[in-house]
């Protein structure tokens, strides 16, 4: 589809999000991204402008997506400022430092569920509410991680906890709107350099250096992985679809290859 979208980005400014929303404005579309933050809009926002002839077509709004009020305000602001919602990519997230969950902050623990699963929950709603509204309808994109198909590693029960649960939350919703003109998909980026991915082995460096050999057959930067994603959500057509990065097949040809192929992409400039 050619003509130009809109599309709303949480947790645009940094990381995944940030590379999707790059990617998006690269491909003539008008992107909406949100954080936490003042000081994460302005720099994020900065960024994704930068280079563009038209500023206009890049829109950053404090919200805490854990705050239905909050995402609301997000979608009426958007809708307002662009006169629709196309895409909704729910990508805010948190992590937590890895280790038993019995060491984990129980604040630790609430901030990572409901970034990661009430932030979905209410991206959702809001948006299948006004896609519903709007003629042609829309896309609602939930960003998976570890956990969403089941994996297993000790010390992630809080984060692979709350993506097993958004896993469910987008079957649920692919059930929900079928046959309506709102449409839903999984949107899974595989391994990717991101401070969320270092943050994990915070104070653990020990940690950090035991799987880095597997992150570096595995995983990707967030420029390599961003544009394939985001070509991959524009073409789609079918409603359930995943479009995931990292196949089975692909890791074990990653494998496979492996002693042929040095790789490290925490450098810079590794692609």
């Amino acid at each position: 589809m050619s003509a130009a979208r809109v599309v709303v980005v949480t947790g645009g400014t940094r990381g995944i999000g940030l590379g999707l929303s790059r990617e998006l404005l690269a491909r003539g579309h008008q992107v909406a991204v949100c954080a936490r933050s003042q000081a994460s809009i302005d720099e994020g926002v900065t960024v994704l402008r930068a280079g563009l002839a038209d500023p206009g077509r890049v829109l950053g709004l404090v919200t805490d997506v854990s705050d239905r009020a909050a995402v609301q305000a997000l979608w009426d602001a958007v809708s307002a400022h662009f006169g629709r919602v196309d895409l909704w990519i729910n990508n805010a997230g948190l992590s937590a430092p890895r280790g038993p969950l019995v060491a984990q902050l129980p604040a630790t623990v609430d901030a990572v569920v409901q970034t990661n699963l009430i932030g979905a929950f209410n991206g959702s709603a809001i948006a299948q509410a006004g896609m519903a509204e709007q003629a042609g309808g829309g896309w609602i994109w939930n960003m998976e991680g570890f956990g969403s198909r089941g994996e297993h590693q000790p010390g992630m029960a809080t984060y692979g906890a709350s993506k097993r649960a958004v896993h469910y939350l987008t079957e649920a919703l692919v059930k929900d709107a079928k046959g309506t003109p709102v449409k839903v998909g999984f949107l899974s980026p595989g391994i990717v350099a991101t401070d969320l991915l270092v943050g994990d082995y915070a104070g653990d460096p020990e940690g950090f250096e035991k799987v880095r050999r597997v992150f570096n057959i595995l995983g990707d930067r967030v420029e390599t992985v961003t544009p394939w994603l985001v070509d991959q959500m524009l073409g789609a057509t079918k409603h359930g679809t995943r479009v995931a990065w990292l196949t089975k097949p692909k890791a074990m040809g990653r494998f496979m290859s492996a002693g042929f192929r040095k790789r490290d992409i925490f450098a810079t400039g590794e692609a």
